[in-house]
C-alpha cells in the first residue's frame, strides 16, 4: 500500500512539474511574440518615418525648383523688357537722328541761297564782281567761324580722347578674359610624410646629432612636434627649403640617417635640383615657342618657380605677364613674340637677389644686356617699374599686364613680403664679414646661424663676431622679439687611407 502512494506521489510531482514546465515556456513563447511584434512595429514606425521625411525632403526640393523657376522667368521677362525698352530708345533715337540730318540738309540748302543772294547785292551795292564778293564775304565768315572751329576741334579732340581711352580698356578686357593664369600661393613650409614614429627618432638621432647636421647643412628649420608622422620644414627661401624636403624624403627612403649620408646626399639632390630647373626653364621656353636663349638665362628662369614675390610664385606671375602681354601686343598691332618675350624676362633679376642682393630691375637688366637681349627687353625691365618710360607697344604691353598680374584680387600678400626681406635682411647682414662662409636665418627669423671659416678666426674672435652681427641687425632691421645670433666655428680634417 505504502509503494502504491508513494508511485502515485512521484507521478503526480512529475505531472506538476511538466506542467509548470509547459507554462513557463509558454509565457517565454508569449513574451518572445510580444517583443517580436514590438520590434517590428518598431521597424514600421522608423520606416514610416522616414518615408515622410524623404516626402517632406522631395517637397521642399520641388518647392525650391519651382522657386527657381519663377525667379528665372521673372528675371527673364525683366530682361526681356529692358531689351524691349532698349530696341525702342534705338528706335526713337533712329528717328532722331534721321530728323535731324534732314535738318541739316535742309539749312545747308538754305545757306547756300543766302549767300547768293548776299553775293548778288554786294555786286549791285559796291560794283565788285562776283568773285571779289564772294572773297570777302567768305574772309568774314573765316574770322567769326574760328571760334566756332576752335570750339569743335576741342569737342572732337575730346571725344579721341575717351574713344581712345575706351579702345586701350577693351583691349585690356580682351586681354585679361582670353587669358586665365594660375595663382600659386606659396606657404613658409612643407610637410615630410613619416613611415611611422620610430622615424623621428631617427631623424633627432643621438644628442640630437642628426637634426643639428639637417639644419646647419639645409639652412632650414625642422619641427618635431606631437603631430603622428609628420614633421616640418621651415624655411622662407622656397629653393632651399625644397632641397630639404627631397634630401629628408630620400633619407627617411633609404633608411640610413647619420652626418655623413647627409652630406652625400645633399650634394647630390643640389646638382640634381640645378639640372632641373635648366630643363624647366628649357621647357617653358620650348611651350612658348622661344627656345634657344642663352643658358644663364634658362637657368634663372627655372629658378624663378622657387622664387615669391609678396606671397606670389615668381615664376607664375612671369607666365602670367608675359602671357597677357603677347595678347594687349597684338590687340594693339604690336610683335606678339617679342612682347612674350619681354613679359618673360620683365622679372628675371629676382633669381638673383636672394644670393647677390640689390634691385631686381638693374640686376634683370645688366644680365640681359650681356646676353645681348632685344632693346624692347630692357626697356620693359627698367620701365615696369618707372626706371624708364616705355619707347614701344610690346614694352607698354608688359608694364600694363605686370600691373594686372600683381592687382588681381588675392594676388599678393604683403605681410609676406615684409616677413621675407626681413629675413633677407638678417642674412645679408651676417654674410658682410669675409670670415664667414654662409649665414642661414631659421625658426620665422628668431635665430640666425653663421657659418665661420676656421682658419681665419679663432674662438676668442668667433665670439667678438656674433656681438658685432647681433648689434648691427639691432640698428638696421625692425623686427619684434629677439633674435639669437648662433656663431658656429667647425674645423675638420680629412684623410684618406688606402
Amino acid at each position: 500500500m505504502e509503494q502504491v502512494v508513494i508511485g502515485t506521489l512521484v507521478l503526480c510531482g512529475v505531472l506538476v512539474g511538466v506542467i509548470v514546465t509547459a507554462m513557463v515556456m509558454k509565457k517565454k513563447q508569449d513574451r518572445a511574440t510580444q517583443e517580436g511584434h514590438l520590434e517590428v512595429e518598431a521597424q514600421a514606425t522608423a520606416m514610416i518615418e522616414e518615408a515622410k521625411a524623404y516626402r517632406r525632403k522631395e517637397e521642399m526640393a520641388i518647392q525650391a525648383r519651382l522657386k527657381e523657376t519663377k525667379e528665372a522667368s521673372y528675371a527673364l521677362k525683366k530682361e526681356q523688357k529692358r531689351l524691349d525698352n532698349e530696341a525702342k530708345k534705338l528706335q526713337e533715337r533712329a528717328t532722331l537722328l534721321e530728323q535731324k540730318r534732314e535738318r541739316l540738309a535742309q539749312l545747308e540748302r538754305e545757306k547756300e541761297r543766302a549767300i547768293d543772294e548776299v553775293l548778288e547785292k554786294m555786286e549791285s551795292l559796291f560794283s565788285l564782281s562776283q568773285q571779289e564778293a564772294k572773297a570777302y564775304f567768305l574772309e568774314q565768315v573765316e574770322q567769326k567761324s574760328r571760334l566756332e572751329v576752335a570750339t569743335i576741334v576741342r569737342k572732337y579732340e575730346q571725344q579721341a580722347k575717351e574713344e581712345g581711352k575706351k579702345r586701350a580698356f577693351d583691349i585690356l578686357a580682351q586681354a585679361t578674359t582670353r587669358y586665365a593664369g594660375e595663382f600659386a600661393g606659396e606657404r613658409l613650409m612643407n610637410l615630410v610624410t613619416l613611415p611611422s614614429e620610430e622615424h623621428k627618432g631617427r631623424i633627432i638621432g643621438k644628442e640630437g646629432r642628426n637634426i643639428k647636421s639637417l639644419e646647419m647643412l639645409l639652412g632650414v628649420d625642422i619641427v618635431v612636434d606631437e603631430t603622428p608622422n609628420v614633421i616640418l620644414v621651415s624655411s622662407f627661401n622656397l629653393y632651399r627649403r625644397a632641397i630639404a624636403t627631397e634630401v629628408l624624403e630620400i633619407l627617411i627612403e633609404d633608411g640610413r640617417i647619420h652626418p655623413g649620408r647627409i652630406e652625400e646626399v645633399h650634394q647630390r639632390v643640389v646638382a640634381e635640383f640645378e639640372q632641373k630647373t635648366y630643363e624647366e626653364g628649357e621647357n617653358i621656353l620650348i611651350d612658348l615657342g622661344l627656345y634657344p636663349m642663352a643658358e644663364e638665362l634658362v637657368r634663372l628662369l627655372g629658378r624663378l618657380k622657387y622664387r615669391a614675390s609678396y606671397g606670389q610664385n615668381a615664376l607664375a606671375h612671369t607666365l602670367e605677364v608675359a602671357k597677357l602681354a603677347q595678347v594687349m601686343a597684338g590687340e594693339m598691332g604690336g610683335d606678339e613674340k617679342l612682347a612674350l618675350r619681354a613679359g618673360l624676362l620683365h622679372d628675371i633679376g629676382k633669381a638673383l637677389t636672394q644670393e647677390e642682393g640689390g634691385s631686381h630691375v638693374e640686376l634683370g637688366a645688366k644680365l640681359c644686356q650681356k646676353h645681348h637681349e632685344h632693346p624692347t627687353v630692357i626697356n620693359a625691365i627698367y620701365a615696369h617699374h618707372g626706371y624708364e618710360e616705355p619707347d614701344s607697344v610690346e614694352s607698354a604691353a608688359v608694364c600694363a599686364a605686370d600691373t594686372l598680374s600683381a592687382a588681381r584680387p588675392g594676388a599678393r600678400r604683403e605681410v609676406l613680403e615684409q616677413f621675407t626681406k626681413r629675413v633677407s635682411e638678417i642674412e645679408a647682414i651676417a654674410k658682410e664679414d669675409e670670415r664667414v662662409i654662409d649665414a642661414y636665418a631659421i625658426h620665422a627669423g628668431r635665430e640666425v646661424r653663421v657659418f665661420v671659416n676656421a682658419q681665419k678666426i679663432t674662438d676668442a674672435e668667433a665670439v667678438l663676431l656674433s656681438k658685432e652681427i647681433a648689434k648691427k641687425i639691432e640698428t638696421s632691421v625692425q623686427y619684434p622679439g629677439e633674435i639669437k645670433v648662433n656663431l658656429i666655428r667647425e674645423m675638420r680634417a680629412t684623410s684618406t687611407a688606402r
